[in-house]
């Protein structure tokens, strides 16, 4: 992802809640990239809405820099997932932050389920590859 002006604040640096934008990006990317976008979840009756989101910054990420935002699955869902992000310079391994998002699995009507058969099946098998 390039940092454009609109994500600095006045010192030029990456304001601390677009980094919450750049994980949605970044895990949509993802999930998509495994054949599991949000449309399609939602088609079948499920909602993964963000229940808790953790950030530390680092060192911030300036306007004209390009980061990647790497971004995994630590562990098979059961009724919440976690995604972890770490953000780096583009072709560096220096972190600028790192965070997590938590979603719940629910259905339609916002109610708690357990994780659809179908994305548990896809999650194990690009967890174990």
């Amino acid at each position: 992802m390039k940092v454009f002006y609109k994500d600095v604040d006045k010192m030029g640096i990456v304001y601390y809640s677009r980094y919450l934008e750049f994980f949605e990006a970044a895990r949509t990317e993802m999930l998509s990239s495994i054949g599991l976008d949000y449309e399609k979840v939602e088609e079948k009756g499920a909602m993964l809405p963000v229940i808790e989101a953790h950030t530390e910054y680092k060192k911030g990420a300036v306007f004209g820099q390009d980061i990647t935002v790497h971004t995994t699955i630590a562990e098979l869902p059961k009724v919440k997932m976690k995604f972890n992000y770490k953000v780096t310079h583009l072709n560096s391994d220096e972190i600028l932050m790192t965070g997590h998002t938590i979603h719940a699995f629910t259905n339609l009507n916002s109610r708690p389920i357990k994780v659809p058969d179908y994305i548990k099946s896809l999650l194990e098998r690009h967890m174990n590859s």
